[in-house]
């Protein structure tokens, strides 16, 4: 794990540009947590990784669901929750809360709770929820590692892209195990790839080659003129300073989760190099022209290739309380 690279000073003067001086300051906090909230309270945040693309959510969909056009939230619902009345879900890092009002709009659900350190996402969320008249949802601006969890109190736990940023993820899924009533479920929508995205040497071969064959203007990163070259992966450093729960056990989960839960269902979705390549240039790709979607299928294609013999970074599943 390299202390710095050269994606830290080519990343972080791009960072300046698009969230301005004042973001970079508040990296200077020595309080880890207020890092963190600083990498994600601000609803105005815009950025051009991977995941704005409606392509590549439809294909999150298609791995899990397999229909591009139907989210996991309704595909949950109909599997495992079909005829059930008055459950209770928790998502813990619920972020912006899209995912959640999703299951909010499910009748299965007499109460869905969204916990987070966010605090201006979470009054965003309300918001939105007052708006569409969702009576059974609740916010609660707190940090889960400095509370005491309740005793089978949850039908259904939710981990979207936020279980990867838990210290003492072990004792973590114990909680959650106890926190849900008899054959619960845990949802996990999430990041078990290497721990502070310190990328495989594998990886980094790939996602540059894949990198290099894109043409010059796709490679233009956003809000500046700067070309995207070639892909290092971040420093521990940079890790550190910038978000201090980043991935931090990532690879913890999946064994601390199959040691407590019974897998009904896991699915790989990916990301080993579309998250690489298309970081601060994936903007390029949301025209649907014929050129462009060629190019994002090429990239998709090359992908699935490398995941025949490398472990997803991403993954889907459902696990039931033993």
């Amino acid at each position: 794990m390299p202390l710095l690279t050269s994606d830290d000073f080519v990343e972080t003067l791009a960072k300046l540009r698009q969230r301005g001086a004042g973001f970079l300051l508040s990296k200077l906090n020595l309080n880890a947590l207020a890092r963190t909230q600083s990498a994600f309270d601000d609803p105005s945040l815009r950025t051009a990784n991977w995941w704005i693309l409606p392509a590549v959510r439809g294909r999150w969909n298609a791995k899990i669901t397999g229909d591009p056009a139907w989210p996991y939230e309704g595909y949950v619902v109909e599997k495992y929750l079909r005829g059930r009345t008055g459950l209770r879900l928790c998502s813990l890092g619920s972020g912006s809360c899209s995912h959640e009002l999703a299951f909010a709009r499910h009748s299965a659900f007499e109460l869905v709770e969204c916990v987070d350190i966010a605090e201006t996402l979470l009054t965003k969320a309300a918001a939105q929820a007052e708006q569409e008249g969702l009576t059974n949802m609740r916010f609660e601006v707190r940090d889960v590692n400095r509370q005491p969890w309740p005793t089978a109190a949850y039908d259904v736990i939710l981990f979207h892209s936020a279980l990867h940023h838990f210290r003492q993820v072990e004792a973590v899924v114990g909680h959650v195990w106890q926190a849900l009533r008899p054959g619960g479920l845990l949802i996990l929508n999430d990041y078990v790839g290497p721990n502070r995205l310190q990328w495989t040497p594998a990886q980094l071969v790939a996602a540059n080659q894949l990198l290099r064959q894109l043409p010059a203007p796709y490679r233009r990163r956003y809000m500046a003129r700067q070309l995207k070259t070639r892909i290092s992966g971040p420093g521990r450093l940079r890790m550190l300073v910038a978000d201090p729960s980043e991935a931090v056990e990532s690879e913890a989960i999946l064994p601390a989760i199959h040691r407590q839960f019974t897998v009904l269902e896991e699915k790989p979705l990916g990301g080993n190099l579309l998250t690489l390549v298309l970081k601060d240039i994936a903007h390029h790709f949301l025209p649907e022209d014929a050129a462009t979607q060629a190019l994002l299928r090429q990239l998709f294609d090359a992908e699935d290739d490398f995941l025949l013999h490398n472990p997803s970074d991403l993954l889907f599943g459902v696990y039931q309380k033993n």
